[in-house]
């Protein structure tokens, strides 16, 4: 039985411009491959309404689960909430529960909540929160999506939350092999394998190192015993 399959949507314009740098599509990557989801897509748009919504319907539909980074701020360029509840029809206003626990936390703080600051408790209707305990303002799930922050650690830490509550499949393995010989040496006998282990999947990752070219390449698969097999026949094709 295939693995459950997923993708991700990076929302924001410091993304695309190059001004930032992100990371969590590398975090998320990791922790599917090790809970056996198969992340099969990732797209990066810009803070625009229509771009952010068009990709919430197009992956949600595609795929089983569907993560976002980015949008859910205090600031006015903030707009994945309405975008998501757009994306699935629905009205968005502030929800009573988020509130509170933004009024909790700026009440600890010593710091009013104002307009700007109630912005992140705009949840669609329907939605379940996704628990902050980093910073407290919540994402949100609605459907099969998703909502979540763009700042590193709390993406980290909400991803922490609904990873458990997903169906998995079996984790990836991975196998490496260096080979010290370029690429068009090696492209034949490397196509043969994969046409014979159709299951797999076998990447080559070129490199040069003090003018010499080479190869390390990657078996991947869910089937240990068949990522090893591969492994052994490249062993004994390109002998170290």
């Amino acid at each position: 039985m295939p693995n459950p399959t997923a993708a991700m949507l990076v929302i924001g314009d410091e993304i695309l411009s190059g001004r930032t740098r992100d990371a969590n599509m590398h975090y998320l990557s990791g922790q599917l491959t090790d809970a056996g989801i198969d992340l099969r897509e990732v797209r990066v748009v810009s803070d625009d309404p229509d771009a952010i919504v068009d990709a919430v319907k197009a992956l949600s539909k595609t795929y089983e689960t569907v993560f976002t980074s980015g949008g859910i701020g205090p600031t006015h360029d903030d707009i994945t909430a309405d975008c998501i509840a757009a994306a699935f029809g629905v009205s968005i206003d502030v929800r009573d529960d988020a509130r509170a626990l933004l009024e909790a936390h700026y009440e600890r703080q010593g710091t009013q909540i104002n307009e700007a600051r109630l912005r992140m408790a705009r949840i669609p209707d329907g939605a379940a929160l996704i628990d902050n305990p980093v910073s407290v303002a919540p994402g949100f799930t609605l459907g099969n999506v998703h909502v979540m922050a763009g700042v590193p650690a709390v993406f980290q830490a909400m991803v922490a939350t609904i990873l458990p509550t997903l169906t998995g499949g079996a984790p990836l393995v991975s196998e490496t092999y260096r080979i010290n010989r370029g690429e068009g040496d090696i492209a034949g006998p490397l196509g043969a394998l994969a046409q014979e282990h159709p299951d797999l999947s076998i990447g080559s990752y070129p490199f040069q190192k003090n003018g010499k070219f080479g190869s390390n390449i990657v078996i991947r698969g869910t089937d240990k015993a068949m990522v090893d097999a591969a492994l052994s026949k490249l062993a004994i094709e390109f002998p170290e």
